[in-house]
């Protein structure tokens, strides 16, 4: 009996193996595999809105906010954020506080009513639907329902009032760039919601803009520098009505917006301005189609980096605002910057499909942006920069172009980014993944999640495509498929910059197909229910030397950077004393829940890299640890990888008479200290930090 039973569960195992190794050997035979470097747009999506014509179609389409459910380390991430700064921002902050509240008030009356409430509302309401947190998601909507009743007659809302003269002709407009926001925040809870009054609000405000005469339009310095969020705003809607009269309206808002199609200049050098900014000539280029406009966001881009951002990081030391001769890596950047450079780079990515886009998206993201909060979420530093060994309240001016305490981790720093910062986590993980013009999905940044799409042709079928990673921790990717019957869509893995070996398998068997950097991996196939993708980006260690910054070197794998391990001294000052000028408490807010840090250093931190003609893997280490308990790798304690290097001491190298990182020594350095055993960890969980060593002989 038992050699029966026995050959019966043999059989069983066999039959069941043959019958796997059939559906993958189906698999197979049904998958195509191609590298290109876009998708097709001569195809539209089904089932998301995208440009209508004559607008220049989308390369990636953005998917609704909600339909990806954040995993891993990024929902730990919106977590800390929910329960730290963004979602107790209203409870604090005197700019949110609802009595005479103009955004409030719904009338547009009030004695505070400027960028704070829809900054914060932009990411606030967004992680809210992200996280699917009814307390959030309320909280958004009375808000939002104010908005809606202060819509005035002519179609103008939010603060202010319109002045008219006797003949009833428009003289006087508020400042239009608080509602540029607010009108991110209606896009989201539309998608979210689908309220039937989005819609119809949004068309009769831009009516009323298209009668604002064009001598004030857009004439104070922020509304003028930032013109194409408003002008991205009208597309979005032209894609949901097809009102046509708004794509003359979209020439009015770019005539008049500060011109960033200059040759080598830009309007201004603020720093926000140009992260949010620089766009505003591609968003254009997607009416007319001049392929001038689209290069001169890129030319932009470059122009400000060849200056100002020959450093690690993804962004350029502008402090507040550039200056010529301030390039150093010990010039910042603001949280404010940051956020919107994210944004920016998520936006170009689908009007462009270029992969550069989302590369640079995630070296801020992994890199920069994370030190520029404190771990737990409930402070933030209103300047970061790449090489940073000091954090307080002291006042370093002229060495950073602000005059003031910027460089504490304060709840309160700075009116804009205290506000700003929420939309940087939930706008990354609403362009995890975004949907194609061929009816498919594109996982367009890594990170664990679990997105839910429409794909396929005909009448179309909802998948559910799960994501587990810990990238860029580590270089594997899975991606297994969920649906109730096979169907036929395409998937594309973009394949970073920096990687030039990826590989792929469906079922655990190998796909032919050799991508370059910088491209996408196309996987067309008849997708059932457990099919698995595996795809491997190999990381290699690499030296980026900054020959325009005295030949100083940043140390990278994959698409982390790595900084010195600098030990943190935290003191705990009281965040209202340290705070900057124009910060301000709701009157019953409890400060001593609210404290604010300075940094400082605990070791000494001016080493510079002893490097050698040895491949670069003989001379360092990389040591790789067990996955943090905490799901939370940008903190020094929980780093998951570090690297071991040699270096050593550059005693002429200090701080400097302003308290900052003294400038950087032009490499080689010539010293005579002994070479010791330095310790790396990635950029991201390095509050103080050398992002840029020198290299010493």
């Amino acid at each position: 009996m038992k050699i029966e039973i026995s050959s019966i569960y043999l059989f069983a195992a066999i039959s069941l193996s043959s019958l796997f190794y059939s559906q993958s050997a189906n698999a197979q035979k049904s998958l195509k595999a191609s590298v290109v470097e876009r998708p097709s747009t001569s195809v539209t999506n089904s089932y998301y809105v995208s440009n209508k014509k004559p607008l220049q179609p989308l390369v990636f389409i953005k998917l609704p906010v909600g339909a990806i459910k954040p995993e891993g380390w990024i929902l730990k991430y919106l977590e800390l954020q929910r329960d730290g700064l963004t979602g107790k921002l209203g409870e604090i902050s005197a700019w949110l506080e609802k009595k005479n509240n103009a955004w409030y008030s719904g009338t547009g009356k009030g004695d505070h009513g400027w960028e704070e409430v829809p900054y914060w509302l932009k990411g606030y309401g967004d992680m809210g639907y992200i996280l699917n947190d009814k307390s959030i998601i309320n909280e958004t909507k009375s808000w939002l329902e104010k908005v809606f009743q202060s819509q005035r007659p002519d179609g103008y809302f939010g603060p202010g009032e319109v002045v008219r003269n006797k003949e009833n002709q428009i003289v006087k407009v508020p400042d239009l760039w608080p509602n540029m926001i607010m009108l991110f925040c209606l896009q989201s809870y539309y998608e979210y919601s689908k309220d039937p009054r989005v819609l119809p609000f949004m068309s009769k405000y831009f009516h009323w803009q298209s009668t604002v005469p064009d001598s004030i339009l857009l004439k104070t310095y922020w509304e003028n520098s930032r013109g194409g969020d408003n002008l991205y705003s009208i597309y979005w809607l032209y894609d949901h009505t097809g009102e046509k009269s708004l794509l003359d309206l979209g020439t009015k808002i770019f005539t008049n917006t500060a011109d960033w199609d200059q040759k080598n200049n830009l309007p201004n050098w603020h720093n926000v301005n140009i992260a949010q900014s620089f766009r505003e000539p591609a968003t254009y280029y997607m009416q007319i189609k001049d392929s001038s406009l689209l290069q001169a966001t890129y030319n932009d881009f470059h122009l400000v980096r060849n200056i100002y951002g020959q450093v690690p990081g993804g962004m350029f030391g502008a402090d507040e605002d550039a200056r010529k001769g301030y390039s150093d890596p010990r010039q910042a950047v603001e949280t404010c910057g940051m956020v919107e450079q994210m944004a920016s780079d998520e936006i170009l990515s689908g009007i462009t499909g270029d992969p550069m886009w989302a590369d640079n998206c995630e070296n801020v993201a992994f890199n920069t942006y994370p030190a520029a909060v404190m771990p737990d979420f409930r402070g933030l530093r209103y300047l970061t920069a790449p090489n940073m060994v000091v954090s307080d309240s002291k006042n370093h001016s002229p060495g950073i172009e602000n005059s003031g305490p910027f460089l504490t981790m304060n709840p309160f720093s700075s009116r804009c980014c205290q506000h700003n910062h929420s939309q940087g986590w939930p706008y990354y993980e609403e362009h995890l993944w975004m949907a194609t013009p061929d009816n498919g999905i594109a996982a367009m940044m890594y990170n664990s999640s679990e997105v839910t799409a429409k794909v396929g042709n005909a009448k179309g079928k909802t998948v559910t495509l799960k994501q587990t990673t810990h990238y860029p921790f580590d270089e594997n990717i899975k991606i297994e498929v969920n649906t109730s019957s096979p169907v036929t869509f395409p998937l594309y893995l973009r394949v970073p910059r920096w990687c030039d070996d990826a590989t792929v398998t469906v079922n655990g068997k190998a796909v032919q197909v050799k991508p370059s950097a910088n491209s996408y991996i196309r996987l067309e196939n008849k997708w059932k229910h457990g099919d698995v993708v595996e795809l491997t980006l190999p990381m290699k260690l690499n030296l980026k030397l900054w020959t325009e910054n005295k030949n100083s070197v940043s140390v990278n794998y994959g698409p982390l950077t790595f900084s010195l391990k600098i030990d943190e001294y935290y003191q705990k000052v009281d965040s209202k004393e340290s705070a900057i000028g124009d910060s301000k408490w709701q009157p019953d807010a409890d400060q001593s829940k609210w404290p604010a840090y300075n940094i400082y250093p605990a070791s000494m931190w001016n080493y510079g890299l002893a490097l050698n003609d040895k491949p670069i893997s003989h001379q360092f280490e990389i040591i790789k640890k067990p996955w943090t308990q905490s799901n939370f790798p940008f903190d020094q304690k929980d780093v998951p990888i570090m690297i071991k290097a040699k270096g050593k001491l550059i005693p002429q190298w200090t701080v400097d008479q302003y308290g900052l990182c003294g400038v950087l020594p032009e490499s080689p350095v010539a010293v005579h200290t002994k070479e010791e055993t330095i310790e790396l960890i990635p950029m991201g969980a390095a509050r103080l930090r050398i992002s840029a060593f020198p290299v010493v002989k």
